[in-house]
């Protein structure tokens, strides 16, 4: 009997943390930076500390599930093991939306900045929808051809765009000082949509936990990653905030697609700006690389479980990565680009809070059901089986939702949902018919 493939264990924990840092870096900073200025004024810095605070109660709870159940599936196996199988597809189901939605956002990001790099050097000018689309095509190529390779090009790429955020910190400082960072055109409420709207740059540190099967020493290196990813990039976006704030005024942050090349050109002229679009390009593409990675590894956990259909648990012999999935992935990506950015944003963001309070809610329910089971990362800070921030990581989640104020974002969700509510009833009735 042939043996069954698996995917390959080749990550430490260094190649982890920086491909963590790489999907986190290159979402949110590069893409939202200037469109939450427009709603947080010079208090931007206030909407990062907010979106880093329920960031980070969120990924204690993977961490602690990590160590407990290290497979490709993350998300769909963390609620299986709490809820049972419906909540657990329908988890996996939105997880997968959100990051097939992020990948298309965060591509037509990379369009965006091309776009204004072939005018600042005067080439003929290329549509943005089909530079997304082409990006996200090149990118699940790579990630065809193995985790190895895309975790090289990854950690390349997140040199490259951590370099150009150390670069804006740098050239920020002596401008410190110069405004009033506590200006909210908008008040708190303002600050507070900021930060439903710039947690996208944070999305990608729950990703990490998907790559779990190809990682060595799972159970101890996932959490170790995820948090070390979360802190690193949490302070690299308070200094980013601060320094752009000091340099450009809000108003001209909020009305640039490349803010952070203004802040560049501002310093630097021209030879800045370009400097910075083309790191951007880097950071860019490296998170719809690591976007599209981590939601073909879910699809193919989902599938490896028989709640998806089998067809996308299938390795390629030679390069023994779920080709079927990551097809599937790169279609509906393209798919996506013909979406608005910001749209694209909100839709991700309320996806994943819906996600998030169900993670938070599942750490909370294993504990109950499993008292005995050790892992290797447990969630400080408890009342008696109950950590205090998976609770305090529901209640941000489902504050920040009331700040998501388009309401077709809510209807697009919704019908995601009810999408894939149907979807498991219809294929579990036929299932049942044929036994």
């Amino acid at each position: 009997m042939q043996e069954k493939l698996r995917l390959k264990r080749e990550l430490s924990l260094t190649q982890a943390v920086l491909c963590g840092i790489g999907i986190i870096l290159g979402a949110g900073i590069y893409v939202m930076l200037g469109k939450t200025a427009g709603l947080a004024g010079n208090a931007l810095w206030m909407s990062f500390i907010i979106a880093a605070i329920v960031a980070g109660f969120t990924g204690l709870s993977y961490a602690e599930l990590a160590s407990r159940y290290p497979k490709a599936g993350a998300e769909f196996e963390y609620s299986k093991n709490a809820f049972g199988r419906r909540i657990a597809f329908i988890v996996g189901w939105l997880t997968i939306i959100a990051g097939i939605v992020a990948g298309s956002a965060v591509a037509i990001g990379f369009g965006e900045n091309l776009f204004g790099l072939v005018l600042l050097l005067g080439w003929p000018e290329i549509p943005i929808i089909f530079s997304a689309a082409i990006l996200i095509a090149l990118c699940s190529f790579v990630i065809f051809l193995g985790i190895k390779q895309s975790a090289m090009i990854a950690i390349a790429f997140t040199l490259i765009e951590a370099a150009g955020l150390l670069f804006i910190i740098f050239i920020g400082l002596p401008f410190v000082g110069q405004v009033d960072l506590m200006e909210m055109p908008l008040g708190f409420t303002g600050v507070l949509s900021g930060a439903a709207l710039i947690f996208f740059a944070f999305i990608g540190f729950e990703e990490i936990v998907r790559m779990s099967e190809e990682t060595k020493e799972p159970k101890k290196t996932i959490p170790k990653a995820l948090l070390i990813a979360i802190i690193l990039t949490s302070i690299i976006y308070m200094l980013v905030a601060v320094s752009v704030i000091s340099v450009v005024p809000w108003q001209a942050l909020a009305e640039s697609t490349a803010p952070l090349s203004l802040v560049a050109e501002k310093v630097f002229g021209a030879q800045g700006a370009l400097i910075l679009l083309s790191i951007v390009l880097f950071s860019t593409a490296n998170t719809v690389l690591l976007v599209l990675l981590a939601t073909s590894r879910i699809i193919f956990g989902i599938g490896e479980d028989k709640e998806l259909p089998n067809i996308v648990a299938k390795i390629h012999p030679k390069t023994q990565t779920p080709y079927i999935a990551i097809i599937l992935v790169m279609v509906l990506a393209i798919a996506f680009c013909f979406f608005d950015l910001k749209f694209l944003g909100r839709t991700t963001d309320f996806i994943l809070f819906i996600v998030f309070i169900i993670i938070n809610a599942s750490v909370i329910a294993v504990r109950i059901k499993e008292p005995e089971v050790k892992p290797n990362f447990r969630i400080p800070l408890n009342i008696g089986k109950i950590p205090v921030t998976a609770v305090l990581g529901i209640l941000s989640c489902i504050g920040l939702m009331f700040y998501i104020e388009e309401i077709e974002v809510v209807f697009l969700a919704l019908f995601l949902t009810g999408l894939g509510i149907a979807f498991y009833e219809v294929t579990h009735h036929l299932h049942k018919k044929q036994q």
